[in-house]
């Protein structure tokens, strides 16, 4: 009885566990979401980012150009993730995979 408990307990586990990787949404863990890296961007909250709030982020000018996909001079909420997925497709085919995540709360710092 005992041994079938434990087989069933550790059953659970690894079925919960593989549950909860399936339904991760979001951008890999160490990523940003865009909605978030946008709504820190978007100074005036007017739902686009112009060229003075871009570099006011301390963000490089010349890839205002890259992002702003139909060159506008504002950079939307979509030309925004767009400019993700293309990075993050990028890093893929490079093997170098999304960037780590922080450290396990607890964790001692890193040097």
């Amino acid at each position: 009885m005992r041994r079938t408990l434990l087989v069933a307990l550790a059953s659970l586990t690894t079925l919960a566990a593989g549950a909860a990787m399936a339904q991760q949404d979001g951008p890999p863990r160490g990523m940003p979401a865009p909605e978030d890296v946008f709504k820190r961007w978007d100074a005036n909250a007017d739902g686009a980012v112009d060229k003075a709030e871009w570099t006011g982020a301390g963000r490089p000018e010349d890839r205002f150009a890259m992002i702003d996909g139909n060159k506008d001079g504002k950079i939307t909420l979509d030309e925004l993730k767009t400019a993700f997925e293309t990075m993050r497709q990028r890093r893929m085919q490079q093997g170098e995979g999304p960037p780590p995540g922080p450290p396990p709360e607890g964790a001692p710092p890193q040097d």
